[in-house]
């Protein structure tokens, strides 16, 4: 936070810095419970705080704006990690500042058992340039990419599953070298860790094809699909697709429209669904929005309880008036929290215009919806607080009932 306000990454306590800047989110949720503590201590408060952990958790919604949203999934999570359930969680970028200090977070908010796959040699010279406390092998387990004695079980594995694919016995090990992510998803598979956190550096599409060729789609689904979720000043939106879909059929659609609304369901979202297009029930003549109404139609058979309309214009989504002058008999109820849109462009471009214009940068995700495994991709733009976020939501994805 403090590293993007000032625009530089190198910051850490020293000579150089040793009063906290004014965007130091230490200000608040360090140094005031400190001084509250201590006037306590000292018999001089005049209001002395009872719980002393809420008031942590009460600052921190100041600085992190996620915070209402995240507090009771974060709580999940921890439980798991008290309970000695499925917290080991591969972060495949290790060497990333951003992930090496979201782990840091993770490890001091005990939300996750982190393991870093990166060199140890660098994860140690970075973790001193940026005057963290991480302790390699005691609080993260790490995964050198260019030693490990599992490697020949990994890229065995990999071989196996891809030889009439076109990938020999020699490319599989060299690829089980250099693809990172491609180390993590092979360590879900086999065991060695419960869920996975991909996609800080590089294109989504080519974490996706190893999550694909690794780990597969979960029994049931066709498709994959990406869901962010916009925490917004007046109100919590969900986008599908943002990321995966190029332009989805009706059939795909209808079943990621389904699959996004029951991970909403599970964040203790009530989803209200709504079909985007540039067709207004009807109004157009266009392919995309005879595709959303049959979407509609589709989604109508397969998941009858949904309250879900469509197909309309985003401002129909949002606004109940304008949209029951238009059709009084919509059968989609107050505001929409969940757009589907009708391809990959419109859903991106919404997200990120949303997220940058109105949102103040605060999302969760993107939830990676599909998967046959508890399993992530974020962007290249991911803060190390959506880092933390994910980490949290992904552990309590890999302790869901089967």
């Amino acid at each position: 936070m403090v590293a993007a306000a000032y625009g530089t990454y190198d910051l850490s306590f020293g000579p150089d810095y040793l009063i906290p800047k004014p965007f130091d989110p230490r200000l608040i949720e360090r140094i005031a419970p400190a001084v509250a503590r201590a006037a306590m201590a000292d018999g001089v408060a005049t209001r002395p705080i009872a719980d002393l952990d809420a008031y942590v958790e009460q600052l921190q919604q100041f600085v992190y704006h996620s915070g209402a949203f995240m507090k009771p999934l974060f709580a999940i999570a921890k439980q798991v990690v008290r309970d000695q359930g499925r917290a080991r969680i591969v972060f495949t970028e290790g060497e990333d500042e951003r992930v090496l200090r979201a782990v840091q977070v993770i490890v001091d908010e005990k939300i996750a058992k982190p393991i870093l796959v990166g060199r140890p040699s660098v994860l140690l010279s970075r973790i001193e340039k940026y005057g963290l406390r991480l302790r390699l092998g005691e609080d993260v387990e790490v995964t050198n990419p260019e030693y490990d004695e599992r490697f020949h079980q990994y890229w065995t594995t990999y071989w196996e599953l891809m030889n009439r694919r076109g990938i020999s016995k020699e490319m599989a090990r060299v690829e089980m070298r250099r693809r990172m992510t491609l180390i993590g998803a092979m360590m879900v598979r086999l065991g060695d860790a419960d869920g996975m956190v991909c996609g800080a550096v590089g294109a989504y599409h080519d974490h996706l094809r190893f999550i694909d060729e690794v780990l597969g789609k979960r029994p049931g689904a066709k498709t994959y699909a990406a869901m962010n979720i916009l925490l917004l000043d007046q109100r919590t939106i969900a986008l599908v697709d943002t990321h995966v879909n190029d332009d989805p059929t009706a059939e795909q659609i209808a079943e990621f429209t389904i699959a996004a609304a029951e991970e909403m369901k599970r964040l203790n979202l009530a989803p209200k669904v709504a079909l985007l297009s540039r067709s207004n029930f009807g109004s157009g003549s266009s392919a995309s929005g005879a595709k959303m109404r049959e979407a509609l139609e589709r989604v109508r058979q397969q998941a009858p309880d949904l309250e879900i309309d469509g197909e309309m214009h985003g401002d129909c989504a949002l606004d109940e008036a304008l949209r029951l002058r238009i059709l009084p008999s919509s059968t989609l109820k107050g505001t929409a929290n969940l757009l589907v849109c009708p391809n990959v462009d419109a859903g991106n471009i919404a997200y990120n215009l949303l997220k940058t214009a109105a949102g103040g940068n605060v999302a969760v995700g993107p939830f990676l919806l599909g998967a046959n495994a508890p399993v992530n991709i974020l962007t290249s733009s991911a803060t190390v607080r959506r880092i933390v976020n994910m980490a949290a939501l992904t552990v309590i994805d890999a302790n869901r009932p089967a």
